[in-house]
């Protein structure tokens, strides 16, 4: 879930049902060639109430984003093969790569009428850098020079960024990254609209929460806070109008959402995967299928974060002990849960970086971490953790016993006997791994605890999206609010940074430094990385021009139809 923020390219592989005769498509599919006609509205379901952060510098999760790929663009885009393409913007990189010159196009308009100019970029990366501001985006400008005076309130402006006219743009980095195209902060904020609100503020001011504006292809009109936003087609788009007069994003229950497709209420959702077979029977709908771009992990909490410092610091004992870390992978049935509760839809990773990337390391490097329930019980008995009182579950190793807290979402089906079976796989290793608070939590909830580091959360279990390019930076250093484990060590920050240095320009000698990279985390074992999951899009078969790949199934909806039903 949350954002994208780590990657790789070439990820565009994707699955077809293995029963040939089901209305399951490729994310290839070719849609029916027709005239395609103007009108109607879609509704697109999304099964967990939105935060309503409607702003790209302050939005958290798929729940916001998902509204924002209908009502905002950035400068540049992924394209299908995850490479970073002009959008927008276009771009000249000086020899050192330490200055990129930005021509933005002139004529492009805010849902409010005004134009659009390359000071809404600079006033966003300004609000980011900002000693006030409260997301969590900083990561993307940091590399600007002059961030940090301007972030620490010894600056007054940010040195590294120009403004040559209203359409072109000069950033200065304090030096040559590989990746700062991929990383740089590429969304415009209106500047206008803005005006009057402090940047501490503006998490909760109306334009953000009920009143945002953008520059894509549909415009807000009505927020229903949670639960719906309704959207009309903004004529003024810069790529020409929508096909469609509007968008309805409707929050639904997952349980029901089959029934709805089946009596067309919803249009296109972002499905569960619990919910694939009963979607599969239905003759109204196609469902579209692609690798998703993020990884599912089971996280464990080594300490918290300072926020005077901005840092982690690691102050938890408890998971000290590889060992017991390693222990718990291999008593983890990764693949018989993802066929069991999934049906299938994903595979079991060891690091990361999604199994189709150029930065991935060979299976054969790492360990596997296969289900081996006998080899997890010999390293919690090298380790200490022994049954002393004979209750059949251990204690730790001076003799306490041991109890670990372990949180995850609500959501689907399936999703209470699924935990159930992973605190179950642990317990038949003698570890007493509970339910914290009994209940699983809601993803806003959940995520809330686990950003601030709730005392009671100890294990977790997230989904992380991801962007297009493997620099882990933003989830994994010491000085990232969103590496949740709060882990790191020396190599690990020395590593991160090697792979963006001068010398990573040398494409062989960038990819050895995130497989040892990916080496390190697959020896200390800072999280369980559990699956490579697969999206499904189910759409109604009267929708048309939906497609989807890694990013998404948000892709040029001004594109999308409704064919007229005989």
């Amino acid at each position: 879930m949350m954002v994208m923020l780590l990657t790789v390219a070439g990820m565009l592989s994707a699955c077809s049902g293995s029963d040939s005769g089901s209305n399951t498509y490729t994310m290839h599919n070719t849609e029916t060639k027709l005239d395609a006609r103007a009108g109607g509205v879609v509704t697109y379901g999304y099964t967990a109430p939105f935060q309503g952060l409607f702003e790209p510098a302050f939005s958290e999760g798929e729940d916001d984003t998902q509204v924002l790929e209908f009502i905002t663009e950035p400068m540049f885009k992924g394209g299908d093969d995850l490479t970073t393409v002009p959008h927008i913007a276009t771009w000249q990189e000086s020899e050192d790569h330490t200055v990129f010159t930005f021509k933005i196009k002139p004529g492009i308009r805010w849902h409010n009428g005004e134009e659009l100019t390359v000071e809404d970029w600079k006033f966003a990366i300004e609000t980011i850098a900002h000693p006030d501001y409260t997301g969590s985006r900083y990561y993307s400008v940091e590399m600007i020079k002059g961030v940090e005076a301007y972030h620490q309130g010894e600056a007054s402006d940010i040195t590294g960024i120009r403004v040559l006219d209203p359409y072109t743009l000069r950033i200065t980095v304090t030096g040559a990254r590989v990746n700062t195209i991929d990383t740089l902060w590429s969304y415009p904020m209106n500047k206008e609209y803005y005006a009057g609100v402090d940047v501490k503020d503006m998490q909760d001011s109306e334009q953000v929460r009920t009143r945002p504006i953008g520059i894509g292809p549909f415009q807000v009109t009505d927020i229903q806070p949670g639960q719906r936003v309704e959207m009309k087609r903004f004529d003024q788009y810069h790529q020409g109008k929508a096909l469609l007069d509007g968008i309805n994003y409707t929050v639904v229950d997952e349980k029901t959402i089959t029934a709805q497709f089946q009596n067309q209420l919803l249009d296109i959702a972002s499905a569960p995967r619990d919910a694939y077979q009963g979607l599969r029977k239905l003759d109204n709908i196609r469902i579209l299928e692609s690798p998703e771009l993020s990884y599912e992990y089971i996280g464990f909490k080594f300490g918290h974060w300072d926020e005077e410092k901005q840092e982690i610091v690691m102050d938890n004992p408890k998971f000290s002990d590889k060992r017991l870390r390693k222990a718990m992978y291999y008593a983890l049935d990764r693949q018989g849960i993802i066929n069991e509760f999934s049906y299938g839809l994903g595979t079991a990773i060891e690091t990361p970086v999604p199994s189709t990337s150029w930065a991935k390391i060979p299976d054969a490097a790492i360990d596997p971490y296969e289900y081996n329930p006998l080899k997890a019980r010999t390293l919690l008995d090298e380790a200490g953790y022994s049954d002393i009182d004979g209750d059949g579950l251990r204690e730790d190793p001076q003799g306490q016993k041991l109890v670990i807290h372990y949180d995850s979402m609500s959501g689907g089906q399936s999703a209470e006997a699924r935990t159930a079976a992973i605190l179950q796989d642990w317990r038949e290793v003698g570890l007493d791994v509970r339910l914290n608070g009994g209940a699983l939590k809601d993803m806003n909830t959940f995520y809330e605890a686990v950003e601030q580091d709730d005392p009671s959360i100890e294990l977790f279990n997230g989904v992380w999206g991801l962007s297009n390019d493997p620099d882990p930076s933003g989830l994994w250093r010491k000085q990232d609010l969103w590496n949740y484990p709060r882990w790191s060590s020396d190599r690990n920050e020395a590593l991160i940074k090697d792979g963006i240095s001068m010398r990573a320009y040398d494409s062989e000698y960038r990819k050895q430094v995130y497989y040892e990279w990916q080496q390190l985390l697959n020896e200390e074992v800072p999280m369980l990385f559990f699956a490579e999951r697969q999206s499904i899009t189910p759409v109604q078969k009267r929708v048309q021009g939906v497609r989807v790949n890694a990013f998404g199934n948000i892709i040029e909806p001004q594109n999308w139809w409704i064919e007229e039903q005989s």
